[in-house]
C-alpha cells in the first residue's frame, strides 16, 4: 500500500490538449470535514486506508490542495438529454484531477465532483450538495458489491458553504474513480461540431486506453463499438435483474466502458412496478424502469451515428441489431440464477413473466420476495394477494428446479439481503445534514456485503415505512 504523497500520475487525457478539456483549479470548500471514505475504492489505487485519517486527505479531496503532478481539467462533451440534443455540456461541476497508475499498471481517473464553476457550468455554481454526494457515494460502492459495474467513490467531504437548490443546502465534494470518464457525449460533441480530426483523435485515444485488443481487429472502430454495446447491454441486464433504476439515461451519462455512471435520481425498486419512474422531472416516463433496455439501445444508436465518419453505416446497423438479443439473454441468465433454474428451458421467459405480473398485481416487495423464494419457496406466499395463483406458479417453479437441481445451492449468493433503498439513504442524509456521519458510514459497511445476513443489522432488511415509499428524487444537486 502507498501514501497520498506517493501516488503516481500519468495524465493521458490532459495530454490531448485544450480541444478536449480546459484547465481549471478547484474552488475549495470552507472548513472541510470528511463524511465517509471507502477502503475498497482506496485499494483500487493502492492507497493505505490509514490515509483517510490524515488532514492531507481531507485537504486534497475538498479542493484545498493539489498534487504537484496532477493537472485538473474540465472535459467538454455534448449529448442527448431526454431525447433532445444539447450541443455543449461538459464538466460543469467536476474536474478530472489526473490519472493515477496503481501497482498493477491500471489507470484510475481521480474526478472531483462539486469543485466549483468551469467553462461548462452554464450559469451554475459548479457545486454539489451533501445530499447528492452521499447518494452517489453509497450507490457507487453498493452496486459493485451486487456485481453491477459502476464508477467508484473514494470519499465525500463537506464544508460550511451555502448552496441553493430547492432549498439552502451545504456544499460537498465527492471523489469519483473510474478507468475512464469518456462518455457517449464526447463522441457526439466532435461529430456534431464537424471536428472530424478531433473525433478521430478521440477514437484512437479510446482504442489505446480502453479497448487495446480492438486495435488488432480488421475494423478496430467497429470492434470497439461492439465491445461498448455488449458491456452496456450486460450492465442494463444487471440493472433490471436487481431492480435498479438509473433515472436519467442521457447520452452524456453513458460511459464508454459500460459502467453505471453519473448518479442522479436513481432508486432501487421497493414494491415491483415495471413502469416505476424514479425521477420526478421525468414527466413523460422516458426513463421508467421497464424502458431502460430500449433507452440503452437508443443511446447506442446515438453513439453509432457519431462514429459514421469512420465505420460503415450498415456494419453499425448490424451491430445494433444484436443489442436487444444480447440484453435478453443476459437478463434471463441472471434471473435463472436468482430463481435456481439450471440450464435453459423454452418456458423460462413465460414462467418469469408470470411471477413478475403477480408481483405487480400484489405490489410485492421485489427484493424481499426474491430472497424468500431463495430461502424457502413457500414463505414467499405472504407477498401475494392471489395465493391460489401463486400456488399454481410455485408448482411450476418447483418442477423447473427439480428438472436439474444443480443451481439451487447458489441462489443465496445472488439474492441480496441488503439493498440501498431510498429511505435508508435518506435517513443517512438527514443525520449527516446535522453533522452526524455515523449512519452514512454504518449503511456503507452493511452494503459492502449484501448477500450475507449480518448480526444486529435487521433494521436494514425491512421494507420501507409509509413515509419512505416512492420518495421523489430530483436531478438537482
Amino acid at each position: 500500500m502507498t501514501t497520498l504523497a506517493d501516488l503516481q500520475f500519468d495524465n493521458r487525457f490532459a495530454d490531448l490538449g485544450d480541444t478536449f478539456s480546459s484547465k481549471v483549479v478547484p474552488d475549495p470548500l470552507s472548513n472541510p470535514r470528511l463524511v465517509v471514505s471507502s477502503a475498497d475504492a482506496m485499494a483500487l489505487i493502492d492507497l493505505d486506508t490509514s490515509e483517510a485519517d490524515s488532514e492531507l486527505f481531507t485537504e486534497l479531496f475538498s479542493g484545498a490542495k493539489l498534487w504537484s503532478a496532477s493537472e485538473p481539467r474540465a472535459m467538454v462533451y455534448s449529448g442527448h438529454q431526454f431525447g433532445v440534443y444539447n450541443p455543449q455540456l461538459g464538466d460543469g461541476r467536476g474536474l478530472l484531477l489526473g490519472e493515477v497508475v496503481n501497482g498493477r499498471g491500471e489507470h484510475w481517473d481521480l474526478h472531483l465532483k462539486g469543485a466549483g464553476s468551469t467553462p461548462y457550468s452554464r450559469m451554475g455554481d459548479g457545486r454539489a450538495v451533501l445530499r447528492s454526494s452521499i447518494r452517489e457515494f453509497l450507490a457507487s460502492e453498493a452496486l459493485p458489491a451486487l456485481g453491477i459495474p459502476s464508477s467508484r467513490a473514494l470519499c465525500v467531504t463537506v464544508g460550511d458553504d451555502p448552496v441553493y437548490r430547492e432549498r439552502q443546502e451545504r456544499g460537498a465534494m465527492l471523489l469519483r474513480l473510474a478507468p475512464s470518464h469518456i462518455r457517449f457525449g464526447h463522441f457526439e460533441f466532435f461529430y456534431y461540431t464537424r471536428q472530424h480530426d478531433a473525433l478521430r483523435q478521440l477514437i484512437d485515444f479510446t482504442l489505446q486506453t480502453c479497448y487495446p485488443a480492438s486495435q488488432q481487429a480488421t475494423d478496430p472502430v467497429l470492434d470497439m463499438f461492439n465491445q461498448v454495446l455488449q458491456r452496456t447491454m450486460d450492465m442494463v441486464a444487471r440493472w433490471q435483474a436487481y431492480g435498479f433504476c438509473h433515472g436519467v439515461m442521457n447520452t452524456d451519462n453513458m460511459s464508454i466502458l459500460g459502467i453505471t455512471f453519473d448518479f442522479g435520481p436513481y432508486a432501487f425498486l421497493d414494491e415491483y412496478d415495471a413502469g416505476h419512474i424514479c425521477n420526478h422531472s421525468d414527466h413523460e416516463g422516458r426513463y421508467a424502469f421497464n424502458r431502460q433496455p430500449a433507452i440503452a439501445h437508443w443511446n447506442l444508436a446515438c453513439l453509432a451515428q457519431a462514429l459514421t465518419p469512420y465505420v460503415e453505416v450498415e456494419a453499425l446497423k448490424s451491430a445494433l441489431a444484436t443489442a436487444m438479443p444480447r440484453y435478453q439473454a443476459e437478463y434471463l441468465r441472471l434471473m435463472r440464477a436468482r430463481l435456481g433454474w439450471a440450464g435453459e428451458q423454452p418456458e423460462d421467459e413465460e414462467l418469469l413473466q408470470q411471477l413478475l405480473q403477480q408481483m405487480q398485481t400484489s405490489a410485492s416487495d421485489y427484493h424481499i420476495t426474491l430472497r424468500l423464494l431463495a430461502e424457502d419457496d413457500v414463505s414467499a406466499r405472504g407477498q401475494f394477494i392471489d395465493r391460489d395463483a401463486f400456488d399454481r406458479w410455485l408448482t411450476q417453479h418447483q418442477a423447473r428446479q427439480a428438472a436439474d437441481s444443480s443451481a439451487l445451492a447458489g441462489r443465496l449468493d445472488c439474492n441480496p439481503v441488503y439493498v440501498l433503498r431510498n429511505y435508508l439513504a435518506q435517513q443517512a442524509i438527514t443525520a449527516a445534514e446535522q453533522d452526524d456521519f455515523s449512519e452514512v458510514r454504518r449503511l456503507h459497511q452493511v452494503l459492502r456485503q449484501p448477500f450475507t445476513r449480518q448480526p444486529g443489522q435487521e433494521a436494514y432488511t425491512a421494507p420501507p415505512p409509509d413515509w419512505g415509499r416512492r420518495l421523489e428524487i430530483s436531478c438537482s444537486s
